[in-house]
């Protein structure tokens, strides 16, 4: 039988713990913990509601589940005159359906819904002009790269906003932001055949994804690094890497990481499809 356990517990720290969770991995167990918890503040409810949207759409882009779409719906209906938060969990949602729309995702705006592409940089720009702190803007930035780079393919575009990105979130104000924007920095020096420059960059960034617990973010990052031992000629120690993160990937449950790694191992490159959290 199960019992029910009356506590007070900060509402900050009670929505905290749940994205750790979720950046761990931990979906399942991050679902259920907020839906354990009953509030009476109307304005803790909708909080609550919005953090179930942001572990879902977490889950849905590494295990390849679909459950943001109507989590994201119900927090909007909470905030009907509009929240910032909110607003960009829906946009990283329409990017990665837009992303994924015709099934070639890098492609640039080719055989994708121009209308829909312009309305979605028009809603990035329009949330880092609203962004209520430094982070949040940084944020809006990174997306605003990401657009650009995967929709438009505006590459020096993307890496101004990526750089605006990493000024956001270094020193410790964000370090899945500034891992973020690392990544993408040093794909672009990948993609210009300035090795060590990525190896730097992707150095970075897979401890800052360490540091904040971000479990299949640091095994995608590693995997960018079997990527660039493959390119600098070291495919035993490519093959030995993306071997045990393969093992990983699939033993937390993230099928699309999974997917890619085996995809690396089976010979797919130069760069495979790895997820990360915008990528």
């Amino acid at each position: 039988m199960t019992q029910t356990a009356h506590a007070f517990v900060d509402v900050e720290q009670l929505i905290a713990a749940p994205r750790e969770l979720s950046t761990a991995g931990r979906w399942q167990r991050a679902a259920l913990l907020l839906g354990s918890v009953t509030v009476d503040d109307p304005a803790d409810h909708a909080r609550i509601v919005r953090a179930h949207a942001e572990v879902a759409l977490e889950r849905d882009w590494f295990a390849g589940t679909d459950t943001a779409a109507a989590r994201i719906e119900a927090a909007e209906g909470e905030f009907p005159d509009g929240d910032w938060d909110t607003g960009f969990l829906r946009l990283r949602h329409t990017y990665v359906r837009l992303l994924h729309a015709d099934g070639t995702p890098r492609q640039g705006p080719a055989g994708k819904d121009p209308e829909a592409l312009a309305a979605l940089r028009d809603r990035a720009r329009d949330l880092y002009d609203e962004a209520p702190d430094e982070v949040r803007r940084g944020w809006a930035a990174m997306y605003r790269g990401l657009i650009a780079d995967n929709h438009f393919a505006d590459a020096p575009a993307a890496a101004g906003h990526y750089a605006q990105a990493l000024r956001a979130g270094e020193g410790g104000a964000d370090d899945l932001l500034a891992r973020e924007a690392l990544r993408h920095l040093g794909g672009h020096d990948h993609d210009s055949g300035e090795h060590e420059r990525a190896r730097e960059r992707w150095g970075r960034a897979t401890a800052l994804g360490a540091r904040a617990g971000a479990v299949p973010g640091t095994l995608s990052q590693q995997l960018l690094l079997a990527v660039l031992a493959r390119d600098t000629g070291d495919e035993a120690g490519a093959t030995a890497l993306a071997t045990e993160l393969a093992r990983w990937a699939r033993a937390i449950g993230a099928e699309r990481l999974h997917a890619g790694t085996t995809a690396f191992l089976a010979g797919a490159g130069p760069m495979p499809s790895v997820p990360a959290d915008g990528d």
